[in-house]
C-alpha cells in the first residue's frame, strides 16, 4: 500500500502584526472612552436616581453695566441661563431668584463705634452686584458636588450667560437636596 506524502500545509494560524495590535488597542481605548465619558456617567446617574436637585448661589460683583436693574429684570423674564464651569459648558439651568446686593460702607468712629451706611456711589457708578440662585441637577461626588459633570465648590469661578449678557461670578453656596 502506497503511503501518501505528508501534506506540507500546516494548520491555519492567526498571525498579528504591529499594525493589527495598534488597531485593536485603538478600538479598546475608544470603547473605554465611550463607557467612561462624563455625559454617559451623567445619564447613568440620572437613570439610577443619583441625580438630585441642587441650588447653587453665584455672586456677581462689580460688573460695569449701563442698567443693572434692567439686566436683572431681563434675566428674571428669561427664567434660565447657560452656565459654564471651568470653561466647560454645563447647559441651561433655571433661575430660582436674583437678589440685588447693596454695598455697605463701614466707618469706625473716634469713640470706637462702628457705623455702616449704604454706598452712595452705587447709584452714580452703575455696577451689577447681584446674587443669582440657580436650580439644576447634580449628585454628590468624591470631590464635592458634581454639577454639570464638573465638581463644583464654594469659591469656584463660573460664567452665567443669558440672551443679552455674559458675566463671571463666584459660587458662594451649594445646597444639595436629599433624594
Amino acid at each position: 500500500m502506497p503511503t501518501e506524502p505528508a501534506s506540507s500545509a500546516s494548520p491555519a494560524r492567526l498571525r498579528f502584526g504591529l499594525v493589527d495590535a495598534a488597531a485593536i488597542g485603538a478600538v479598546l481605548v475608544a470603547a473605554a472612552g465611550v463607557l467612561w465619558s462624563p455625559k454617559l456617567s451623567g445619564v447613568v446617574a440620572e437613570a439610577t436616581g443619583a441625580m438630585v436637585p441642587v441650588k447653587v448661589s453665584v455672586d456677581v460683583r462689580g460688573i460695569p453695566v449701563a442698567d443693572p436693574d434692567g439686566l436683572i429684570t431681563a434675566a428674571r423674564s428669561e427664567g434660565r441661563v447657560a452656565i459654564v464651569i471651568r470653561n466647560q459648558p454645563h447647559g441651561s439651568v433655571a433661575i430660582e431668584s436674583i437678589t440685588p446686593l447693596r454695598r455697605q460702607l463701614v466707618a469706625v468712629q473716634p469713640d470706637g463705634r462702628v457705623v455702616t451706611a449704604s454706598d452712595p456711589n452705587q447709584a452714580a457708578f452703575s455696577n451689577l452686584d447681584a446674587r443669582f440662585v440657580l436650580q439644576g441637577q447634580g449628585r454628590r461626588g468624591e470631590g464635592g458636588v458634581v454639577f454639570g459633570n464638573q465638581s463644583i465648590k464654594v469659591g469656584a469661578s463660573v460664567e452665567i450667560e443669558g440672551n443679552t449678557f455674559r458675566v463671571t461670578g463666584t459660587v458662594t453656596a451649594i445646597q444639595l437636596e436629599k433624594a
